[in-house]
């Protein structure tokens, strides 16, 4: 059975909000996505980091990726771990364990997260 966690939602509030890395405007104003040229406003990220309901969609991965900084990658597969889950299996290499790794990194960590992320780190 697929294990979900409000991935992309922990992603971007570890980096953006008051006390964070970020502000929602000054976020809101770095993440495009560059191939539509789409950006959040700052009422959305505000409703990602409140999490609150909000669609996800291509043009918020990429969005998001430029925002943090981060591999398009990462940041999709904190999207498919949002919306549709990974089996454990899944989580243990690629994208979806660095990914375990960079959220709880910023956030809280669980055993289970970082014996996914001591596995990444012993195949690097």
């Amino acid at each position: 059975m697929p294990q979900q966690r409000n991935a992309l939602t922990e992603l971007v509030k570890a980096h953006v909000g008051a006390g964070r890395r970020m502000s929602t405007r000054e976020f809101a104003a770095v993440a495009v996505d560059p191939d539509t040229q789409w950006s959040p406003g700052k009422s959305l990220v505000a409703k990602i980091i409140g999490g609150q309901g909000y669609d996800v969609t291509p043009q918020l991965v990429g969005a998001v990726a430029v925002g943090l900084g981060l591999d398009r990658e990462i940041v999709a597969a904190a999207a498919h771990l949002q919306v549709i889950g990974y089996t454990d299996d899944e989580l243990s290499t690629g994208a979806p364990a660095r990914l375990i790794r960079t959220i709880d990194a910023e956030g809280e960590s669980t055993e289970k997260a970082q014996a996914v992320a001591d596995r990444w780190d012993a195949e690097q």
